[in-house]
């Protein structure tokens, strides 16, 4: 076995030394110490690829749901809500359960597979299944699968990446995978424009993605296994001699010292969400309860009468290409500046999108709404997982990431079911405006906690 310095991080000495406490990297609110070239690792644009083939099959799919539930099937906004939220929350049954056991057995890859694989299986479902009751269970069963996957693959992202980039590693992950969710709502929206009311070829296309996908990560992705005691990480099929560590890299002293430490305890530790960690997930709680999903936001802008629904699809296109142009951008700022300020600040954005959203009648308030909504998701996605990865311990990095995923997913799940109660009750435009009214009132009290703290 031999360690891949193709993947390795450029830590230097000391970071790694620090013991069980958070990992080593740029601190939230301060530039690194030193200037370190970007380097993005083979592992992260392979995992980038698997995301970019996954992500073509399960947008296509959601650019088609919502009205697909609320038309061709008839079904309440109610009901959309309470799918919605599945698709926002279900995830999070199995997001901190697969980061632990990523981390206890040091097999992530065996199960990101997993996951990958039961969302594939979901999508031959769609094609059998009808109603209600059976797509509820498909769009649950996806989820899980979304949450099997996540954090070890995160995990895998943070070991191979520079910590003084980390957020930028992840901002490439991050474009990757949304070129595919991008691609995905726009083969869905050529597919409705040949075959109208054609949900079924959507979801064929969408399996045969998910398939390619699978087989992308079972063939290309290293075994990425996690060093109990450096931090770095090893691929056990590689055959090549590794090259040389340089000088300032590694130093005789340094290696024999970790050669000689235990390796760390693989018995669970809920310290693991104590600190800094415990008050991002608190923070991301409270933000997670005013996120709503893009579909809602995209069914408001409907609601004025202003787009014909064979349009709806290219709403989603919209707002993955501004994500796509700013993810590595983004991820940049948040390494040189503060990856908590940008986090929360994003936030900004987001009841922004809500606004514009709610007063769509023009184009010019759509194209803020989808612009808007992009910049958040630039800044809030490969950031939050970069930033919690960063404030776990040594040892506990897939745990670390899956907990502040899972909070993410629990609290979306709650306020989308929320959110189509409130929408049948006192209809778009109010409902939306007030979730931007709260967020923004919410804003100061995630900043105290996560940044200024």
């Amino acid at each position: 076995m031999y360690i891949s310095l193709a993947d390795r991080p450029h830590s230097g000495s000391g970071p790694d030394d620090a013991g069980p406490g958070p990992r080593p990297g740029p601190r939230s609110g301060s530039r690194p110490g030193r200037s370190v070239a970007f380097r993005v690792a083979p592992t992260v644009v392979a995992l980038g690829m698997v995301s970019l083939l996954t992500d073509v099959s399960s947008e296509s799919v959601a650019a088609v749901l919502p009205l697909y539930v609320t038309g061709a099937l008839g079904l309440s906004m109610v009901a959309y809500g309470f799918l919605e939220g599945l698709h926002q929350g279900v995830s999070a049954v199995a997001r901190i359960a697969a980061g632990y056991a990523a981390d206890r057995t040091d097999r992530p890859k065996a199960i990101a597979v997993a996951g990958y694989g039961l969302s594939m299986l979901t999508r031959a479902g769609l094609l059998v299944v009808q109603g209600f009751v059976g797509i509820a269970v498909l769009v649950g069963i996806d989820r899980i699968g979304k949450g099997i996957r996540t954090a070890p693959r995160d995990a895998m992202i943070q070991e191979v990446s520079q910590p003084e980039h980390l957020a930028r590693s992840f901002g490439v992950h991050r474009m990757l995978d949304t070129i595919g969710a991008t691609i995905g709502p726009l083969l869905a929206f050529v597919v409705l424009l040949l075959v109208p009311e054609g949900y079924r070829v959507v979801f064929a296309v969408s399996l045969a993605a998910a398939l390619v996908g699978v087989a992308a990560l079972i063939l290309f992705v290293p075994n990425v296994r996690f060093s109990r005691t450096t931090g770095t990480m090893t691929h056990t099929h590689t055959t090549t001699p590794a090259a040389p560590v340089p000088a300032a890299a590694e130093s005789a002293p340094v290696v024999q010292a970790r050669a000689l430490r235990p390796r760390a305890s693989r018995r669970p530790r809920w310290r693991t969400l104590d600190g800094p960690l415990k008050r991002l997930l608190v923070a991301a709680g409270l933000l997670g309860l005013l996120t709503v999903g893009d579909g809602f936001i995209y069914l408001a802008i409907m609601s004025h009468g202003h787009l014909d629904p064979l349009w709806f699809p290219l709403l989603f296109v919209g707002t993955n290409g501004v994500f796509l142009l700013l993810a590595i951008p983004v991820g940049r700022i948040a390494d040189r500046t503060s990856r908590a300020a940008v986090l929360i600040g994003g936030h900004l954005f987001l009841a922004g999108a809500y606004v514009a959203a709610a007063m769509g009648g023009s184009w010019i308030a759509l194209g803020l709404a989808l612009v808007m909504l992009g910049i958040f998701y630039a800044a809030t996605d490969g950031v939050l997982a970069a930033l919690a990865g960063q404030l776990s311990p040594q040892g506990r990095t897939a745990t670390g990431i899956g907990a502040a995923q899972t909070v993410v997913a629990v609290t979306r799940l709650l306020a989308s079911t929320g959110f189509g109660a409130l929408w049948v009750l006192f209809g778009a435009v109010p409902t939306m405006v007030g979730a931007a009214v709260v967020l923004v009132v919410v804003l100061p009290l995630a900043w105290w906690l996560v940044v200024r703290r």
